[in-house]
């Protein structure tokens, strides 16, 4: 945003230095021009009233003192009689040479003023020249003509661009130095509120603008953001504090029903009411963990480390393999010998566990859950669980993680918070999840793309 600023001061002030400086010079290469025609008509005005006595009387003119004194470097004043020859000329050697053939000579000698340049082949430049015709009683007697090279003035008007050049020079560099200090000033307290913005993003609540100098409306926003953060942040730590309190104070009675219930002696009648009861007891009581494991996530910064992911797959396809069996469902895993990522410290057992669980909530009999494993090229780690369930449409999978969202034809007993608690801490640990459909459309395939170790990829 600096630079922008900055661009746009400096291209108002060239496209200002353009439209006034570029008349400006025109104007005085153009005066400077005018200015020299003008004087070198006045000097052939002069030379020619001291000729016009002399050609009359056909007698050369002596002009040795203003031949002298006109010392301006590459002028040459030449003056021809009635026929165009030179009777004086300040360029030695040329006298008695016929120049009626030039036609700034020929319409001088025919009464007229003329000026006016052209290109000297001889000389190899451009010259500028002023010819007038010495006359007296409305006859002519001859012609006087000034010649001088155009690098006279041309150097005048180089050197006027020049300082135009410089002064502009100049402006544009005051005008950037305070144009940046403008725009910092300006983006200063934008940088400030987005920076604090992008902390809040990243989940860090304490995130504030704090005081901003700058325009009023800047100052205003900073206020503004800041007060909404500390609103924010008070309706999260409302909402965990509850969270927690309630995750917390419902295990207690929840035990406690299970233990009255395990205590009881049921008729025979009674005895699957009993059982329904405690099977919906240790379901209230998985969701009230898994409440407080979300509710533990979110009031604290995820604590880091670097994990063996093939080492933890392995201990977790032990620990499911019973419940597995029993279910006659096979877990497999494939991949390297050693796979070392970054993710949440005890992250790892609890996601390998939630996909699990899940997958074996809807999985048949005699089926297989597959985890795969894969290392990135930057040294990240790839987790795929693939079952062979009956698997989510597009607009399910989208939903997926949401918390307490279950699929509408779900038979099993889930609180609806296992890909919920998956997402958060693949999240946290820097990882992403993506769920997809399974081989030829069957199935759920379950893809969790965790961060590279710290300090580069690991063998």
């Amino acid at each position: 945003m600096t630079r922008r600023l900055l661009l746009t001061y400096l291209t108002i002030t060239a496209f200002t230095l353009v439209i006034v400086g570029l008349p400006l010079g025109l104007t005085f290469a153009t005066r400077e021009r005018d200015r020299l025609i003008f004087d070198l008509e006045r000097d052939a005005q002069a030379v020619a009233s001291r000729s016009e006595d002399d050609l009359e009387e056909n007698r050369p003119p002596d002009l040795a003192e203003i031949f002298k004194k006109f010392k301006v470097s590459g002028a040459r004043i030449l003056v021809v009689d009635r026929d165009g020859r030179s009777v004086a000329d300040s360029k030695p050697g040329s006298l008695g040479r016929d120049y009626s053939s030039r036609p700034e000579v020929a319409r001088a000698l025919a009464g007229q003023r003329v000026t006016g340049s052209r290109r000297s082949n001889t000389l190899h430049m451009t010259l500028v020249y002023v010819a007038v015709p010495v006359a007296s009683k409305g006859l002519v007697h001859g012609a006087v003509r000034i010649t001088l090279p155009t690098s006279t003035v041309d150097a005048r008007v180089r050197y006027t661009w020049l300082r135009l050049a410089a002064l502009s020079a100049v402006v544009m560099a005051t005008v950037g130095g305070v144009g940046l200090v403008l725009a910092r000033g300006v983006t200063r307290p934008v940088r400030k509120v987005t920076e604090a913005a992008r902390r809040l993003a990243a989940g860090d609540l304490e995130a504030r603008a704090g005081t901003v100098r700058g325009a009023p409306e800047l100052a205003t926003l900073a206020r503004q953001f800041d007060a909404t953060a500390e609103r924010l942040k008070q309706l999260v730590e409302a909402q965990r504090r509850f969270v927690a309190d309630a995750s917390h104070q419902l295990r207690t009675p929840l035990a406690a029903l299970r233990l009255r219930l395990e205590t009881l002696t049921p008729s025979t009648d009674d005895e699957p009411r009993v059982a329904a009861a405690l099977a919906e007891t240790d379901r209230l009581a998985g969701l009230v963990q898994s409440l407080l494991v979300i509710a533990r996530s979110d009031s604290a910064e995820p604590e880091l480390a670097d994990v063996d992911l093939m080492a933890v797959a392995v201990g977790r396809q032990e620990t499911w393999s019973a419940p597995a069996a029993q279910r006659r469902v096979a877990i497999t895993i494939d991949g390297p010998v050693r796979l070392e990522v970054r993710a949440v410290q005890g992250g790892v057992e609890q996601i390998i566990d939630n996909l699990v669980s899940n997958a074996l909530a809807v999985v048949g009999e005699g089926t297989t859950i597959a985890l795969s494993f894969a290392r990135r090229p930057d040294g990240g780690g790839l987790m795929t669980v693939t079952d062979q369930g009956p698997g989510m449409t597009a607009d399910e999978r989208s939903r997926a993680t949401g918390r307490f969202w279950r699929s509408p034809g779900a038979t099993s007993s889930g609180s609806g918070l296992g890909l919920a608690i998956v997402d958060h801490l693949v999240l946290a640990g820097g990882g992403r999840l993506f769920l997809d459909s399974g081989p030829n459309g069957l199935g759920l395939h379950v893809v969790v793309d965790f961060a590279p170790p710290e300090g580069g990829s690991a063998s």
